[in-house]
């Protein structure tokens, strides 16, 4: 990263910047950095002004006790005054409920766009989250850092052969590098559920995205977020799912994000 903005708790908030246009800053889901971001601001900076950052407790940025979803609202807040004063969000899986919950709160933004936010669409999935929170405040309380990148795998579907090759991989000190914020991710998507009163704040307009590849609770979550919008449009990206490839959802943001 190459420049730093500093956040309201005095929390350091390394961000990088490329091409021109509108601004448009790019927010990543759990075990990411900004630089997980990087491959589709490549895609973008043709026609935006794209800012990618390492949310606090991950990469270059800093990190300060207690946390609150709001202090991370803050950190956008001192971005975005850092960039000019007002720009367009995307967020990625939860980095998506955070650009939701930005949005509520009277940021300037123009316009919102969110991929797969994990949001629960039934009672199952809404007590499988509660479990996980339970049981992730363990892992990290005990500073087990590992287990806690481990049940955040688990809760997400990968497969125990997976999560056995993950741990053997060259990848995985990294994963446990930036597992307390898995705590963070958790944080922003609340009990779990379609936290629709507060979207429905959202004044600007939204695009919720789901892959056409994807399961179906996710294009439930997405419309469930489109229908609680004000100005809130559900679309599918054909052929991908959560792990959507940037070079096939670029068009579809820049579209929807040139307005």
């Amino acid at each position: 990263m190459e420049k730093t903005t500093v956040s309201g708790d005095g929390t350091r908030i390394a961000y990088a910047r490329s091409g021109r246009g509108p601004a448009v800053v790019l927010v990543s889901g759990a075990m990411s950095t900004g630089a997980t971001m990087a491959p589709l601001a490549a895609e973008l900076s043709g026609r935006f002004d794209v800012t990618v950052y390492d949310r606090r407790g991950r990469g270059e940025s800093g990190d300060t006790a207690p946390y609150a979803v709001e202090r991370e609202i803050e950190d956008l807040a001192a971005l975005i005054e850092a960039l000019g004063g007002e720009v367009s969000l995307y967020g990625m899986s939860s980095g998506g409920a955070l650009a939701l919950r930005a949005a509520a709160s009277g940021l300037p933004v123009r316009r919102v766009a969110v991929y797969e936010v994990p949001y629960a669409v039934d009672d199952a999935a809404v007590r499988a989250g509660a479990e996980y929170t339970e049981r992730l405040a363990e892992a990290l309380g005990q500073g087990r850092r590992g287990d806690a990148v481990e049940l955040f795998l688990r809760h997400t579907g990968l497969g125990e052969e997976m999560i056995r090759g993950a741990r053997q991989s060259p990848m995985w000190a990294g994963m446990e590098s930036v597992a307390p914020s898995l705590a963070y991710d958790d944080a922003v998507l609340g009990d779990g559920r379609v936290p629709r009163s507060e979207i429905s704040a959202i004044n600007v307009p939204l695009l919720v995205l789901a892959g056409g590849a994807s399961d179906a609770w996710w294009h439930a979550a997405a419309r469930a977020i489109a229908d609680a919008a004000p100005e809130g449009t559900y679309a599918t990206v054909d052929r991908q799912t959560h792990m959507v490839e940037p070079g096939v959802l670029a068009p579809v943001l820049a579209e929807f994000l040139a307005g």
